[in-house]
């Protein structure tokens, strides 16, 4: 016999506490400054870049590659720290071994998939 209605108690339980977590991210801004302090890059919990702040001096010295990768480093670490505050969010609802490194902190593709899941379970 399938547990059907455990499944659906749970698929709600987390589907709550998802939705919770992706609220209480919403307007989630996390910075990160290039190594020289010139660059400021700022990003969602999604890890969309949200503002860039470049500093004038940057002129002084003219290099577009330091440039783009001063941007590009900044932009990766306030993600990386915008996706571990996502996972501290989420721990409660995650499996007691769950690694930062081995879960998705993308909210909507797992309702999704979750969803998909309860979808298609028979019904008894």
């Amino acid at each position: 016999m399938n547990d059907f209605g455990g499944l659906a108690d749970t698929y709600d339980r987390l589907l709550a506490g998802i939705e919770a977590t992706r609220d209480g991210t919403a307007d989630l801004r996390v910075s990160a400054d290039s190594p020289d302090g010139l660059i400021t890059a700022t990003v969602t919990a999604r890890g969309e870049l949200a503002d860039l702040r470049i500093d004038p001096r940057v002129y002084h010295a003219p290099d577009s590659a330091a440039l783009s990768d001063a941007i590009l480093d900044a932009t990766r670490r306030a993600t990386l720290d915008a996706h571990r505050q996502v996972f501290t969010r989420l721990r409660a609802l995650l499996p007691a071994d769950a690694t930062f490194e081995d879960t998705d902190v993308e909210l909507g593709p797992f309702l999704h998939q979750l969803g998909q899941a309860l979808r298609d379970t028979p019904r008894r």
